[in-house]
This record gives structure tokens, sequence and C-alpha cells, in this order.
């Protein structure tokens, strides 16, 4: 962990003690700073919020953007003149350069194009280290036990994802393992495109401490587990894509005798949110902004689904996204979690997902990162490694 991921991981667990006041406090304040880098740097933004005052109280009054218009706009967007969409679209060309820096600053990342259009997103280092430095959530409420059987086994992460690829879950864990050649056991990706037979038996050699996947597919490995031709113990297992069910999670618990936690990310923001114990998703609104909307973009509030969510991530700098719609239902808990988080609370489900879990059979499971958002989760293997490099947040497609 670098010193400025030491510095934002103190400010983040300061900001849970300070409760929802300085949640609130940090918000406002970095969300002002997102608005005026963006204008100020932008092109697109400059001209988008041309006849907006510069002092911004109100986020309504911002336009909302989407990835079609942005996308168009991509050379206009970012607020790198050196990055332009040509360069940008020759680099996620070749798949050797997965996890290696675009332009010697960036993490790279694209979407699967399923809905119509590929987006290409960049991280820049402060993004990054905001999301290393908040991944230490995930780990919340997690028993001595479970910490110990995290330790175990070394920190090893295995991540049950989509085939290789400049996806986010490929691109992170490719880059640490550049980074750090020596420490590239910790964080291993295993495609969800090989024959079932075949993933158990790397997952078995593997022994993760920590396992992270789509749900359906969790589930499916729980079935292996019960049968006895999968017979991994890891400390927590993290569930993305699909809406974690009642029932999936508990099978997945009680074949693996782990803690159980759901996790909502993007590739254009990587650490939205982690889910409790109660399976609440706590958003990290200390650096994240969601606006629950309807189809005409006007608030709904707390414990009603909506049309919409709004996302602003207010850690980005080379590529801002401000009141990007998302497309996913969004439900906000209108009262306190019994966990005791003083984050908000949400349930997320994409909207135009249609994955569905896989087949109980010997053959590749349908691969739902062609279809769903990218979710994404920090392995709990970080608790244990303090002081030395950590493995980027884990992420599903």
């Amino acid at each position: 962990m670098t010193d400025n991921e030491r510095s934002l991981a103190r400010d983040a667990r300061r900001a849970l003690r300070e409760g929802p006041e300085g949640i609130a406090r940090r918000q406002r304040a970095r969300l002002a700073e997102a608005v005026t880098y963006a204008r100020t740097h932008s092109p697109y933004y400059r001209e988008l919020y041309r006849a907006l005052p510069d002092d911004i109280g109100d986020l309504a009054r911002l336009p909302v953007t989407g990835k079609q218009a942005l996308m168009a706009r991509f050379d206009e967007w970012v607020t790198d003149p050196d990055v332009t969409l040509a360069k940008a679209g020759q680099f996620v060309a070749d798949p050797a350069l997965v996890g290696e820096r675009f332009q010697g600053r960036y993490l790279v990342a694209t979407t699967s194009g399923t809905s119509g259009l590929r987006g290409i997103f960049l991280q820049d280092e402060r993004s990054l280290a905001v999301g290393n430095a908040i991944g230490q959530r995930a780990r919340a409420g997690l028993g001595a036990g479970d910490l110990v059987r995290l330790m175990r086994g070394a920190g090893r992460t295995a991540i049950v994802s989509a085939p290789p690829g400049h996806f986010s879950t490929v691109a992170s864990a490719a880059r640490f393992r550049r980074d750090h050649p020596r420490l590239g056991w910790l964080l291993r990706e295993f495609s969800i495109d090989k024959p079932l037979p075949q993933l158990v038996a790397e997952l078995n050699r593997y022994k993760p401490s920590s396992l992270a996947g789509f749900s359906s597919m969790l589930g499916l490995l729980a079935r292996e587990q019960e049968a006895g031709r999968l017979h991994i113990h890891p400390g927590m297992v993290i569930a993305g894509d699909e809406a974690l069910t009642a029932e999936n999670r508990a099978r997945i618990a009680s074949a693996f005798h782990a803690q159980v936690r759901s996790a909502y990310a993007a590739t254009e923001c990587s650490f939205l949110a982690y889910g409790c114990a109660h399976n609440w998703l706590h958003v990290n609104t200390d650096w994240v902004v969601l606006e629950p909307v309807d189809a005409d973009y006007r608030p709904v509030p707390p414990g009603r689904p909506s049309h919409t969510v709004l996302l602003s991530n207010l850690a980005n700098r080379v590529q801002p996204i401000l009141r990007y719609d998302m497309g996913d239902n969004v439900l906000m808990r209108p009262d306190a979690c019994p966990c005791g988080s003083p984050l908000s609370r949400c349930r997320a489900a994409r909207r135009s997902c249609s994955s569905s879990p896989p087949a109980a059979t010997g053959t590749s499971a349908s691969p739902p990162w062609r279809s769903a958002r990218c979710w994404t989760a920090s392995p709990a293997s970080r608790s244990s490694r303090s002081c030395r490099a950590r493995p980027p947040r884990c992420g599903y497609g």
C-alpha cells in the first residue's frame, strides 16, 4: 500500500467513525471539486455546463450524461489531451497489452458491448488508490474465525470471471502482476468458459483463501463442493453480477462454511458498494453519488425501486463520470441497517441483465458477463498483508 493509499484508508475509516454527517461533508466537497475539475479540463463538460453558475449547490441542476453521448465525444470528454479514442481503441485491440499502463499512466478496461456500444474507460492513479483504500470495507463484520481462514490461505484470492480481455477484472489483475511479479500468486482469475471439471481441478490446486465470482457460478461451485468434487475452504466468498438471492446465499455459505457478501460496481466505477451480512449493499458515499430516479430523471424516494440510477464518480479525473445513467434498478433502504454501517443502504439489479444460473453439467457455464454489468469486490486477502503490495479490486467482467 502506497503512502497515498494509507492516507486515503485512514480518511475512509475516519469517515465511518464520524457517521452520516462526516460522510456527507466529504461527498459535498469532493463533488464540488469533481465538477470544477471537469468543467475546467474537459471540453465536453465545459460546453455542457456553460450556462450553469460556477457554484452548483443542487446536483439535480447538472445535465444527465450516458455512455452513448460520452463515447461519441470521447476526445473532448477526457481531461488528458494526449488521450484519444483512436489511441485507446488501438490499445484495447491488442490482448498482449491487458494490464499495461496506457500512455504510461492509466488502467484501461472495456465493457462487453452487449448493449450495442462498447465503452472504453480509463482509471487514473487517484481512482485506483481510492478503490484500494476503501476496499477494506468489504471485510466489515468478519469474525475471528473467518480472518484466521483468510490468513491460513496466505491471502490467495480466486476470481471466477470473464475470459481474457480488457475487462475490468482481467486488466486489474494483470496490472497487479506486472507491477508486483513476485506476488502474482496472490491473485488468479479462473475463466468461466472452462469446462467445469477443469475449473474445479484448478481451484482445488490453488486452494484460495477467498473466492469471488458471479452469483450463479458460485452457486454451481457450491454444488460441486457439496458433492465432494470441489474441496476448498475460503474464509470469505464475494458474489457479484446477478442479485444474490437468499436461497443461493444460504447454499454458498453452507457449502463453503464461509461468510458470503455481495458487491456492486461497474467498469465506470469499481468501488460502488460492498454488501453486509444482512444482504444490503452499502454505498461508498464519501466517494460516490448514486441518485435513484424515475424515467424522467426525477428523484425516487427510499423504499421504492427506481427506473434507473445516476452515478457520479468523485475519484476519477481523467474521465469524469457525473450524473451518468447506469441503467440499473436501485432500491434505497429508508431506515438504518442492522449491521450498523453509517453508509447508505441499497439493493440493485441490472435492468437489462438476462443471465441465468448455468446448468449443472460438465460443460462450460453460460457466461453472464456477456449480458450483465460488471460487479466487483475487494478481496478480503488484503487484511493479512497490510504492509505489502495488495491485489486490486476484483471485477467479474
